[in-house]
C-alpha cells in the first residue's frame, strides 16, 4: 500500500474538470485563510500552526487545496480511529441516508441506536456491561464529562471531586474545573505518577506508591481540608497532559481506595478508548472497572457523539436531569456502530499495541542521539516525545526544561514535510503522535523518517551547538525512557 493513500477515484469524464477545480482550490487557498483569521475567534488552536485547507482525505493522508499530501497524525485529536473517509463508516451513513430514516429523534429509540447501544455494550468490560445503563449526552466529550459529575453528585448526595495534575476533561466550567489548568479551584487535586518529572523526584514504582499513600491520606485525614467526595475522575492516559500512561499497579490502588471508601470513580476514556492505547478501553491493561466510563471521540466513527456509561446503583437521576437537543445523532450512531464492529472484529487493538511499541522502540533509539529528545513514552498509539533543553539546568528531580521554541519548530519543519503533528504537555513540549489504528508499517516507518528528518532540521535551526553527554535509564512497561540528566537519583 502506497504511503499516501490516493484520493476517492474520478470517473475520466470528471477528470479534466477535477484538474481545473483544483487549480482554482490551490488559488484560493490565501484566500480562504485570510477570511479564517478575520472572521473567526481568536481562540482558535488548530488552524494557527496548522495553516492548510483540506479539501479531500482517505485513510492517514489528506490532500490540502494547493494539491500537497500530509500524513495526518493528529487524526482529529484522535476521533478518527479508522483515518479518514474509511469505507465502512461511509457505507453505514449512506445505509441510514438512502433507507429515508429520521436523522435527529431526541431520545427516542430507534433501530439504528439500539444496534449502537449493543455494540458497545458487547465491548464494554464484564463487570460493567452486566448491569450498566447509558445516557446519551450532547455531542462533545466535555458534556459527557459534565454528565457524570452531575450523576455522581446526584447519586451520592455530595460534591467534592477528586482530580489529578496534568488533567484534560473538557472546556465547559465543571470540566476545566477538574482539569490540571483550573485557576479557581474547586476541585482537590491529587499527584498523577510520572516517571520523567516524578513530583516526589523518585519516579517508577515508588514514585507511583507515594501518589498514592499521598491520595489515600488525603480523603482519610479530618484535618486535611478534603471532604467526602462525590467522584474520583483520572484518565488511563493523560493526552494533552503530555501523554502519560498511569501505572497499572497505581489504577488498581485507585481503585482499592475508592472502592473501600464508597467513592464512585470515573474513567474520562475520551481519547483513550476504542483501540487507541492497545486495549480496547485502557482501563482494561490494569483490569480495573471504573463506576462510570465517559466516552466520546472515536466512538462515533469521526461524527460528534458523545456518553456515559455506569453502574445501574448510581442512576437516580430524574427525567430530564441531563439533556441535549443532539443526543439523537443517527449518522453518529451508524458510523460508531460500523467502527466499533470493525476494530472489534479486526483486532486493531492488538495491532495498535504491536505496530505502538515497534516505533517507541525506534522513537527510543533516536532519543539516544538527540539530546533535545528528554522522554519517549505512550501506549498502543497514543505517543509522545518531550523536547527539552538539555544544556539548562534540570529541575530537583534532574529533568531538563522543556522547549517550547523546539517543540513548536519541529511542529513546522513536520508540516513541511508532509506530517501532521500536535503538541500538548506542560509548555507545549510534547510532540504527539495519534495516528489512525489502520496505519500500515510502510506508513509508520514513513511517519518516524519525516520525524527524525524534521527534528534534525529543526534543532540545526533552533539551536547550533555541539551535543552535550546524554544519560539515560533503562525503559518502563509503558515505554517511558526515564530521567534525562545525570544528576538524577536511580529508580
Amino acid at each position: 500500500m502506497a504511503v499516501t493513500e490516493p484520493a476517492p477515484a474520478v470517473p475520466p469524464a470528471a477528470q479534466a474538470h477535477q484538474s481545473g477545480r483544483r487549480t482554482g482550490e490551490a488559488g484560493a487557498l490565501e484566500g480562504i485563510l485570510r477570511r479564517q483569521s478575520l472572521r473567526e475567534s481568536a481562540a482558535r488552536t488548530y488552524a494557527r500552526s496548522l495553516p492548510i485547507v483540506p479539501v479531500r482525505a482517505r485513510g492517514l493522508t489528506i490532500e490540502g487545496a494547493d494539491g500537497r499530501r500530509y500524513l495526518d497524525c493528529l487524526s482529529g485529536a484522535g476521533t478518527l480511529a479508522l483515518g479518514h473517509n474509511h469505507p465502512v463508516v461511509l457505507e453505514a451513513i449512506k445505509k441510514v441516508l438512502d433507507s429515508g430514516a429520521p436523522l435527529h429523534v431526541l431520545d427516542l429509540a430507534t433501530p439504528v441506536k439500539d444496534a449502537f447501544t449493543t455494540e458497545l455494550f458487547a465491548t464494554l468490560p464484564a463487570g460493567l456491561a452486566d448491569d450498566a445503563r447509558i445516557q446519551f449526552c450532547g455531542p462533545a466529550g466535555t458534556d459527557a464529562v459534565e454528565a457524570a459529575l452531575k450523576l455522581v453528585r446526584t447519586a451520592t448526595g455530595r460534591s467534592g471531586l477528586l482530580s489529578f495534575t496534568g488533567a484534560y476533561h473538557g472546556m465547559t466550567a465543571g470540566a476545566l474545573d477538574a482539569s490540571g489548568g483550573a485557576t479557581d479551584v474547586r476541585v482537590a487535586r491529587l499527584p498523577y505518577p510520572q516517571n520523567y518529572r516524578c513530583p516526589f523526584g523518585v519516579g517508577g514504582d515508588r514514585g507511583a506508591e507515594l501518589a498514592a499513600r499521598w491520595t489515600e491520606n488525603l480523603i482519610d485525614d479530618p484535618k486535611s481540608g478534603v471532604t467526602h467526595p462525590a467522584a474520583m475522575i483520572l484518565e488511563p492516559v493523560q493526552g494533552e497532559g503530555g501523554v502519560i500512561p498511569a501505572p497499572d499497579d497505581w489504577m488498581r490502588r485507585m481503585r482499592e481506595i475508592t472502592a473501600a471508601r464508597s467513592i464512585p470513580l470515573i474513567a474520562d476514556e475520551v481519547q483513550t478508548g476504542v483501540g487507541r492505547t492497545g486495549a480496547f478501553w485502557a482501563v482494561e491493561h490494569s483490569g480495573i472497572v471504573p463506576d462510570v466510563m465517559v466516552l466520546s471521540k472515536a466512538i462515533g466513527g469521526s461524527l460528534p457523539l458523545a456518553v456515559i456509561v455506569y453502574r445501574a446503583e448510581l442512576d437516580a437521576w430524574e427525567p430530564g436531569a441531563h439533556a441535549g437537543t443532539f443526543r439523537g445523532n443517527q449518522l453518529a450512531m451508524a458510523a460508531g456502530t460500523a467502527t466499533l464492529a470493525y476494530v472489534r472484529e479486526n483486532r486493531l487493538a492488538d495491532r495498535a499495541a504491536t505496530l505502538g511499541a515497534r516505533m517507541l522502540g525506534r522513537l527510543q533509539g533516536l532519543a539516544a542521539a538527540h539530546p533535545c529528545i528528554g522522554d519517549v513514552r505512550g501506549r498502543g498509539l497514543m505517543i509522545g516525545v518531550e523536547l527539552v533543553d538539555p544544556d539548562s539546568p534540570g529541575d530537583g528531580a534532574g529533568a531538563p526544561p522543556v522547549d517550547q521554541a523546539l517543540a513548536a519548530a519541529v511542529q513546522q519543519e513536520c508540516l513541511h514535510r508532509g506530517l501532521i503533528v500536535e503538541l500538548g504537555g506542560r509548555h507545549s513540549g510534547v510532540v504527539r503522535l495519534l495516528p489512525p489504528l489502520t496505519l500500515t508499517d510502510e506508513q509508520a516507518e514513513a511517519v518516524l523518517d519525516r520525524f527524525a528528518d524534521a527534528l534534525a532540521a529543526a534543532e540545526r535551526s533552533h539551536r547550533p551547538r555541539p551535543r552535550t553527554a546524554h544519560l539515560r535509564n533503562a525503559t518502563g512497561t509503558t515505554g517511558t525512557t526515564g530521567r534525562a540528566a545525570p544528576t538524577g537519583p536511580s529508580h
